[in-house]
């Protein structure tokens, strides 16, 4: 509490300068250009520290675009990489983990909930509309005890309910910052605890030159975040035989995304039971009337939780059927494979974590993998039958919903840019740069998740001059041009829920 008392201290004296709330007051009904501002902010001042520090390897220093792409990455919890991780030091780490966490969805939610009571707070206390509307009629001698008497009532009405609305709000923002805190230190110390108790997830660490508390930190905020990001070259294929560090990881991965809703919805529950607070029966009720997008009604978290059952159960299946036997998963005994098969199909939605070589599975397993990470969050497959207030508010903007096009479209004009940009490659390098790893790419850029195929040398038809395979995602093989690209498509899905309605006015007939 002292934590979000402090935080709280420190936003409100920003948000009292006047530059400030000139930016909120005109753009705060245009969500999408705030949160562009916000993230475009964080990855520019992330590229402007990361160019700053030195990094591990005084031999090797990755260009200005790398640097941008790596910070535009973790800003974004994408987890897309155009060089290894391990060439970046113990504080240009500490650096991407902190953008992790900033850029992370729990985070900017909570980030935008203290924000709306600090301004509802502000427009609370000047707001007199009541008192405006009425006025006129106080001319009037004869009308003043009525007047006054219904004046009386509606201030008293909605005074309780703005003040019950604030409360609510401001208790939601403790929920969220506690769940915050409790799940990232819980992890932290879990998995601390098994670094230094097993020696061989130990030793790993130690022939990196890694930090035990350093991986335990970045670990735990990139799994939260679902960004995807480890400070190995090697992802977590490096400790897929640790199955006890995978079995840490993979709630936190769920918890901070997929399952984040029901969770919430139930803390909130369980609060409101032990406390008996006005402000939790509230929240049960009203979610659509608040606004917060991850508190979602009984029914819908309900079909959530369904959702993401029925798809990792799918996802499972599939993978086992095609890949028990396979060259990925060979040197792994039965309950590594089992343990595996499951983190590998957790990561699949949003964090791109990965104990497999992307590019040696099926190719049945791997579409539906583009699948998966094409999905948005909380995607339920029966209907819910619910209108939320983003949608509600979005009637009086339909000249704009119909330019719009949907995400499936703007994906496949991506896919055609990046063709177009990498068509020297793709013509004397088709077996890397075939489109289907393209598609994979800009896919998994979209869906902010960061799995890749990557680059194989000894794939190239025409050898030509030294060739090293690299730890790092295809991009990182893309030209100047291509990386752009991706960068956009990282920042553009980041954003995706502001456009998931788009393309409505286009009739297939």
């Amino acid at each position: 509490m002292k934590t979000y008392s402090y935080v709280g201290k420190k936003l409100e004296q920003l948000c009292s300068s006047r530059f400030f709330r000139f930016i909120w007051f005109h753009l705060r009904g245009n969500k999408f250009s705030l949160k562009l501002i916000y993230f475009l902010f964080i990855s520019s001042l992330g590229f402007s520290i990361l160019r700053s520090l030195d990094g591990k390897s005084s031999t090797f220093t990755p260009g200005n675009l790398d640097l941008f792409f790596t910070s535009v990455s973790a800003a974004a919890v994408t987890c897309m990489s155009t060089v290894e991780m391990e060439v970046f030091s113990n504080t240009q780490l500490v650096l991407l983990t902190i953008l992790m966490l900033v850029g992370g969805e729990v985070f900017t939610s909570w980030l935008s909930l203290k924000l709306r009571t600090l301004f509802f707070k502000v427009s609370h206390k000047d707001d007199d509309t009541v008192n405006l509307s009425l006025s006129n009629h106080h001319e009037n001698p004869s009308n003043n005890n009525s007047i006054l008497e219904l004046e009386s009532s509606i201030s008293e009405s909605i005074d309780h309910m703005e003040v019950l609305k604030y409360k609510s709000l401001n208790f939601l923002g403790l929920v969220v910052l506690f769940y915050l805190l409790f799940v990232h230190v819980l992890g932290l110390v879990s998995v601390f605890i098994y670094i230094n108790t097993i020696s061989s997830a130990r030793n790993i660490l130690k022939q990196k030159g890694l930090h035990a508390v350093t991986f335990s930190f970045f670990t735990i905020v990139s799994s939260f975040s679902n960004c995807g990001f480890i400070p190995t070259n090697e992802n977590m294929l490096i400790f897929r035989k640790n199955s006890g560090l995978l079995l840490i990881i993979a709630p936190q991965i769920l918890l901070g995304n997929t399952l984040y809703p029901p969770v919430l919805r139930s803390i909130i529950w369980v609060v409101g039971k032990i406390t008996k607070k006005e402000e939790s029966r509230y929240l049960l009720r009203n979610s659509k009337v608040l606004g917060y997008h991850h508190l979602l009604s009984y029914k819908h978290s309900f079909l959530l939780l369904i959702t993401v059952s029925v798809f990792l159960m799918v996802q499972y299946i599939l993978f086992s059927s095609m890949e028990w036997t396979s060259g990925s998963l060979g040197d792994l005994n039965v309950y590594q494979k089992l343990v595996g098969i499951l983190f590998q199909v957790v990561n699949t939605r949003h964090t791109g974590e990965s104990v497999v070589d992307l590019s040696t599975i099926s190719g049945a397993v791997l579409v539906l993998f583009i699948f998966m990470m094409y999905l948005p969050p909380y995607t339920s497959f029966l209907p819910v039958g619910e209108e939320t207030c983003e949608q509600g508010s979005k009637r009086n903007s339909k000249v704009i919903e119909n330019l719009t096009f949907s995400q499936l479209t703007y994906l496949v004009i991506f896919i055609i840019i990046v063709c177009i940009t990498e068509r020297k490659k793709m013509v004397n390098d088709p077996l890397n740069f075939n489109v289907l790893n393209i598609v994979v790419e800009v896919i998994s850029a979209y869906g902010n998740v960061g799995l890749s195929t990557g680059y194989n040398c000894d794939r190239r038809l025409k050898p030509n001059g030294i060739c090293e395979n690299k730890w790092y995602g295809f991009s990182g093989k893309f030209s100047d041009e291509g990386k752009v690209v991706i960068i956009i498509v990282m920042i553009f899905g980041r954003l995706k829920k502001f456009s998931i309605n788009g393309g409505k006015a286009w009739k297939l007939m």
